[in-house]
């Protein structure tokens, strides 16, 4: 009968152990899927940046007075590099609310709207925000799928034991919430 007993608590041991290592390779496996997926969103964001002085430069020529907000664009693409994970994600709000402001610059000089530099400019911004969207789409699902993995019974002793935190979603800013004003 004691045989049977160590032989039980064995085997439960086991089981515990077994499920301990499936769950903390999930988990590993997930952060890294987060983390594949912001390194995706941020190779779309470096390449917005990457567009920024050359918009910038097209708009200074037409728009010289203008230029604090053309620095502020400047000073922001150029601090990127710079920032850790979660700055980078609340950048995007400071260089939206940026771009905002310089496409309604652009708005100002009906010459500058016309110029084909601009236009093809634009069109890659668009294009670039596009590829943004849709990489903070997958983000947002990556860190959906890891943040129920390490919040959810039983796999949150598991996370709480080994260290596993829940990762921000990248959301919109309060001005990127607001309906557009369109006057025709």
């Amino acid at each position: 009968m004691e045989g049977l007993t160590l032989y039980i608590i064995i085997g439960i041991i086991a089981l515990v152990i077994i499920y301990v290592l499936l769950t903390l390779n999930k988990l590993i496996k997930l952060n890294n899927k987060v983390k594949e997926a912001f390194a995706t969103m941020d190779v779309y964001l470096k390449k917005r940046w990457d567009l920024i002085p050359n918009l910038v430069e097209t708009v200074k020529g037409y728009a010289k007075h203008e230029s604090e907000t053309l620095e502020s664009i400047i000073a922001a693409r150029n601090n990127y590099a710079k920032l850790s994970t979660s700055e980078k994600l609340s950048s995007n709000e400071e260089i939206s609310s940026s771009l905002t402001k310089l496409f309604a610059l652009a708005e100002s000089y009906p010459d500058l709207k016309a110029n084909k530099n601009f236009l093809d400019l634009s069109k890659q911004l668009t294009a670039v925000e596009d590829e943004i969207a849709h990489s903070r789409k997958y983000y947002n699902g990556s860190v959906r799928q890891y943040n129920n993995q390490i919040e959810m019974i039983p796999s949150n002793i598991v996370a709480l034991i080994f260290g596993f935190k829940s990762k921000a979603m990248f959301e919109a800013s309060e001005e990127e919430k607001q309906s557009i004003k369109v006057d025709l």
